[in-house]
């Protein structure tokens, strides 16, 4: 039987809590039968693994290589996968390459199995990193069985100091942004951007998010997230938004009022 994560309460203050017990709370999950069989048979197994093609025909190194870059959903998509890895990330015409979603071709690197790449199967400490990250996914998967705000919280929480502190321009940290979906739903919310957002010519989604980032922070640049107050006051406002957008679902906006204030 699965750990099932403890989650009392929605918005900031089930944050509050969720965040202080979380290493407790992913070591128990982590620990669980179910879950310390598949890290194992991983760890034991992926070094054997030399091809996209051998990768993608064993289902249980598929289910945790894919699951430690939140792409479980592609689990059934071989063909496709395979040729995300067989194409690797050193030519532009890669598969990973051309595709808006940055987590391929993060999960591509992270494997080195296309043409010229290194591979990495073989590699220990990265195949062990890759298992933690599986099981970090899983974690904020079951999270979001109860809460998905508390779920894109969770992964935010690593996800945006990683960004902040890889190299390159700010233009291109936010445009991996706006490729990472979970990611960037969150800064949508907490900016109180639009569903119909997304619809606008890129480099103009770019310069709205640059302008509402800075009305909010003082700052437009993603490097402030290497700062984990940033990410904090950053978090405490997409919850907050969040409950905020479900209240006024589901009842008046008087009585939304009464219960933001505490009445």
């Amino acid at each position: 039987m699965t750990f099932q994560p403890v989650v009392p309460a929605g918005g900031v203050a089930g944050w509050r809590f969720l965040h202080r017990t979380y290493d407790t709370q992913l070591q128990t999950f982590s620990a669980s039968p179910v879950n310390d069989r598949e890290t194992k048979y991983f760890l034991e197994n992926i070094s054997n693994v030399k091809s996209a093609e051998e990768l993608v025909s064993d289902r249980r190194l598929l289910q945790v290589a894919l699951g430690a870059f939140g792409l479980e959903g592609d689990i059934n998509n071989r063909y496709f996968v395979q040729k995300i890895l067989s194409d690797g990330t050193r030519s532009d015409d890669a598969l990973a390459n051309r595709l808006s979603d940055k987590r391929y071709r993060e999960f591509a690197d992270a494997f080195g199995l296309g043409p010229g790449d290194v591979r990495k199967t073989g590699l220990i400490t990265n195949m062990e990193e890759v298992a933690q990250n599986n099981l970090i996914s899983q974690f904020e998967i079951s999270v979001g069985e109860t809460d998905e705000t508390m779920r894109m919280a969770l992964y935010a929480q690593h996800k945006l100091s990683d960004l902040a502190l890889q190299g390159g321009s700010e233009t291109r940290k936010w445009y991996d942004l706006m490729g990472l979906p979970p990611l960037r739903k969150m800064m949508e919310t907490a900016l109180g951007l639009p569903a119909a957002f997304s619809q606008l010519d890129i480099d103009k989604q770019l310069g709205v998010f640059r302008d509402k980032l800075s009305d909010l922070t003082g700052s437009a640049e993603l490097s402030q997230f290497s700062d984990p107050d940033a990410v904090r006051k950053l978090t405490d406002t997409f919850l907050a938004r969040s409950q905020i957008a479900q209240l006024q679902n589901t009842i008046s906006p008087g009585q939304t009022a009464l219960i933001l204030l505490g009445a």
